[in-house]
C-alpha cells in the first residue's frame, strides 16, 4: 500500500501558500515534502517537523533560530532555505528542491569511487561546510545522506545547524547505527564541546567510504562503533585498495585524526589539503577503477565504462593544482576494457646486411636526432609546479626551484583561500612553459567584508535591491505586525544594520505586516452604519453579491461578515459583509377547526413554531379555535403561531 496517501498533509496547502504534493523522506525529527510555492509557482521542498517535537516551545525556537543561521549562508553549495513559519500544530522550513540522488545512493549503487570522482564530491561538500565554520556555526551530522549530487551535477550539503536541537547518539535503531559511524571521538566522550573539526572528522570518515566503497568502523550495535571511534584509528584507504595513492592515505589520516588537535582547524583548511592531494597525482591515480566499484548492466556501451551516471557529473567549483583535464572527467574508459590488439609484425624476406660503418652512423643519427628533439620538446620546458593555496612566499620559492619567475602579482577577495594564499596561477597550474619565463599570481585579500545597510522602513523590493548593492544576499522573509512601520516595509535585519559580514553573506529580513486591528461585530446594522464603522478603524469593506433571508435580521442589515468579530487583521484590509434580504414570507395554513395534534404538525411542516393558548375554558379542549395570523396570510418563516384552544 502506498504510505503517501496516507499522510494527512499530502494534498493540503500550508500556510495558504504551500501546497503539498508528495513525501519525500522520514526522519527523526521532520518529513520532507516536494511542495509548491503558489505564490512564486516553484516547486520547493518542505520539512515539517514531527507534531511532537512542535510540542515543546524550547525545540521550535532553536529550530527557527538555526534556520535564520542557515538562511544567511547563501552558499551554492548550501541547499538554501527560503521561508519557515506555522500553521496550527505544523512547524515547517521551505526550502531549495534538488532533483537528483544522495551521495549514499551512490555509494550504494555503484560502491568505491574513482579517486576523481571521489574529490570532485568532496571538494564542493567543503567548500559549503567552509562557509558555515566560518559564519560560526557547525554541521554535526555529516553523512552521505546528506549530500544531495542533482541531476544537473551540482553537490550541496543539507540539514545544516538543525541536528544541533537533537541528540540522537544514544538511541539504538538503525538510521542512528549510520549516524554514528561519522561521530568524532569528542562527540561521544566530551557531548557538547564539539567544534567545527567534528565536521572535518566526519568528512574524512565520507572520503575514506568513497575511495572504499565501506565504512572505517562496524558492529553489530552502535555501542561497539561508538567503542572503535574512541580506541582504533581509521585505516588507510590503501589497506582495503592496494595501490592506493599516498596523498589520499594521508589526506583521511589527517582529517580523521582522532586527537581533534591534529586535525586541520576547519573544512577550509581540509578543503586545501584535498586540492594539494589533487595536484600531487597523476592521470592514472586519479582515474583508477577500485576493485570495491561494483559493475553495472547497461545498453550503452559508454555507459558501461562509467564510474557513476553522467546526471552526476560534478563540475569543480574551485580552482585546483593539476592541468586542465578534459571535460567529461567521470565518463572515460575503464581499465578494464580490453586494450586494441598490436599491429601485426611485418613479414617478408630480410635485406641485405649493412657494415658496421653504417650501423654506427645510424646510431649516431638516432641520437642526435633524439637530442635535439629532446631539447626542443623538453630542454627547453617545464611545467608549473602547484601554487594553489600556498603562501605568498612559498609559490615564489617553488616558481625558483622550477627555474621560473614571479610575474604580475594581483589580489583579490575569497571566501575559501586564505590571506596572503595564492588563488590562481596564469599560465594555469601543470601548464608547460618555457625555462626562465614568469608566472603571474594571483594573491588571496581574504573574504570581502561589508556592512549590512539599514534598511527599516524600506520596501522590500527596494530592500532587496540594497543588499544586491552591498554585496549581500537577500535570506529568509519573516512577517509581523508593527504599529510604525507600514505594511509590506522592513521592520529590521539579521544581523542588524552595520554589522560587518562577508560578502555574499545572506541577510534575514522583518517585514510588516502593518498595524494590528480587531475587527469589530456589524452584524444587525445598516449597511452605511457598518462602513462607518469599518472604516473608522482602517478597514475596508466589501458588499457580497448575494444576499441572504435571515428571520434575525431586517432587510438590507448586515447579516453575515468576513472576517468575524474581534479577528486580528492588518489596518487596510477588507472585510466583506453580506445583506440581510430579511426573513422568507411563508403562507400560513387555515387550521381553524383542526384536531390540535394534527394542527401543529401542519404548522410546523410549513416552517412555524407553535405556541397552545388554553385559557381556562380549553384545559380539557382537543379542538382550535382560533390562531394569531389567519389562515391565508403570511409570516416571517421561523416564526411563533399561537393556536387558541376550546
Amino acid at each position: 500500500m502506498d504510505t503517501t496517501l496516507q499522510d494527512p498533509l499530502v494534498g493540503q496547502v500550508l500556510d495558504g501558500r504551500y501546497r503539498v504534493e508528495a513525501r519525500i523522506a522520514v526522519g527523526g525529527m521532520a518529513t520532507v515534502y516536494r511542495a509548491v510555492d503558489t505564490r512564486l509557482d516553484r516547486v520547493l521542498a518542505l520539512k515539517v517537523m514531527h507534531p511532537g517535537l512542535a510540542a515543546d516551545g524550547t525545540f521550535v525556537e532553536r529550530f527557527i533560530r538555526e534556520a535564520k543561521s542557515v538562511a544567511r549562508l547563501a552558499h551554492p553549495n548550501v541547499v538554501q532555505v527560503f521561508d519557515q513559519g506555522t500553521d496550527g500544530s505544523y512547524v515547517y522550513l521551505a526550502m531549495e528542491y534538488i532533483a537528483g540522488c544522495t551521495l549514499r545512493d551512490v555509494l550504494r549503487d555503484r560502491g568505491a569511487l574513482q579517486p576523481r570522482a571521489a574529490l570532485d564530491i568532496l571538494e564542493p561538500v567543503l567548500a559549503a561546510l567552509g562557509a558555515a565554520h566560518r559564519a560560526g556555526f557547525v554541521h554535526r551530522d555529516m553523512k552521505p545522506e546528506n549530500v544531495l549530487i542533482g541531476d544537473d551535477g551540482r553537490v550541496k550539503v543539507a540539514d545544516f545547524g538543525l541536528v544541533r536541537s537533537v541528540d540522537t547518539v544514544t538511541s539504538t535503531t538503525g538510521a542512528v547505527l549510520g549516524t554514528v559511524s561519522y561521530l568524532a571521538p569528542e562527540q561521544i566522550d566530551q557531548p557538547g564541546a564539539a567544534d567545527a573539526r567534528v565536521d572535518v572528522y566526519a568528512c574524512g570518515v565520507v572520503l575514506y567510504e568513497m575511495l572504499t566503497g565501506e565504512k572505517p568502523h562496524d558492529g553489530d550495535s552502535p555501542a561497539i562503533v561508538l567503542y572503535k571511534h574512541l580506541h582504533e584509528d581509521v585505516p588507510p584507504p590503501s589497506a582495503v585498495v592496494p595501490g592506493m595513492a599516498y596523498e589520499l592515505d594521508a589526506l583521511v589520516a589527517s582529517a580523521t585524526a582522532r586527537n581533534p588537535a591534529v586535525r586541520p582547524h576547519d573544512a577550509v583548511a581540509l578543503l586545501a589539503e584535498a586540492r594539494q592531494a589533487r595536484a600531487g597525482l597523476g592521470a592514472d591515480q586519479l582515474d583508477a577503477l577500485p576493485p570495491q566499484a561494483l559493475s553495472a548492466e547497461h545498453d550503452n556501451a559508454e555507459d558501461r565504462t562509467s564510474v557513476i551516471p553522467r546526471s552526476l557529473t560534478v563540475p569543480r567549483p574551485l580552482p585546483v593544482n593539476e592541468a586542465e583535464e578534459e571535460p567529461d572527467r567521470f565518463h572515460r574508459t575503464s581499465r578494464f576494457e580490453t586494450p586494441p590488439p598490436p599491429p601485426p609484425a611485418p613479414t617478408g624476406r630480410r635485406g641485405p646486411r649493412r657494415g658496421p660503418l653504417a650501423l654506427v652512423v645510424a646510431v649516431l643519427l638516432v641520437l642526435g636526432v633524439g637530442a635535439g628533439v629532446w631539447y626542443i620538446n623538453s630542454g627547453q620546458f617545464t611545467r608549473v609546479p602547484a601554487l594553489l593555496s600556498q603562501p605568498e612566499a612559498k609559490a615564489a620559492d617553488r616558481l625558483e626551484d622550477a627555474g621560473l619567475e614571479v610575474g604580475k602579482v594581483d589580489r583579490a577577495f575569497s571566501d575559501t583561500v586564505k590571506r596572503g594564499q595564492v588563488i590562481s596561477t596564469d599560465p594555469a597550474v601543470g601548464s608547460r612553459i618555457r625555462q626562465n619565463d614568469s608566472v603571474n599570481l594571483v594573491v588571496s585579500k581574504g573574504p570581502e567584508v561589508v556592512k549590512v545597510p539599514d534598511l527599516e522602513g524600506y520596501r522590500l523590493d527596494k530592500a532587496r535591491e540594497l543588499l544586491a548593492g552591498a554585496g549581500l544576499e537577500p535570506g529568509m522573509v519573516t512577517r509581523e505586525f508593527s504599529d510604525s512601520v507600514a505594511r509590506g516595509s522592513v521592520i529590521s535585519t539579521d544581523p542588524t544594520a552595520g554589522t560587518e559580514r562577508r560578502s555574499g553573506s545572506a541577510v534575514a529580513l522583518v517585514v510588516s505586516k502593518g498595524r494590528p486591528v480587531d475587527v469589530p461585530d456589524v452584524t444587525g446594522e445598516s449597511l452605511d452604519d457598518a462602513r462607518a464603522e469599518l472604516d473608522e478603524v482602517g478597514l475596508k469593506v466589501k458588499v457580497a453579491a448575494e444576499q441572504v433571508t435571515s428571520p434575525d435580521f431586517e432587510k438590507g442589515e448586515v447579516a453575515a461578515q468576513s472576517p468575524e468579530a474581534d479577528s486580528e487583521v492588518v489596518v487596510g484590509d477588507t472585510v466583506t459583509l453580506t445583506l440581510s434580504k430579511g426573513p422568507e414570507m411563508v403562507e400560513v395554513p387555515d387550521v381553524v377547526g383542526d384536531n390540535v395534534d394534527d394542527a401543529k404538525a401542519e404548522l410546523e411542516a410549513a416552517g412555524f413554531e407553535v405556541e397552545e393558548d388554553r385559557g381556562l375554558l380549553g384545559l380539557f379542549g382537543d379542538t382550535v379555535e382560533g390562531q394569531s395570523v389567519e389562515g391565508g396570510d403570511t409570516a416571517p418563516k421561523g416564526s411563533t403561531i399561537t393556536i387558541e384552544i376550546r
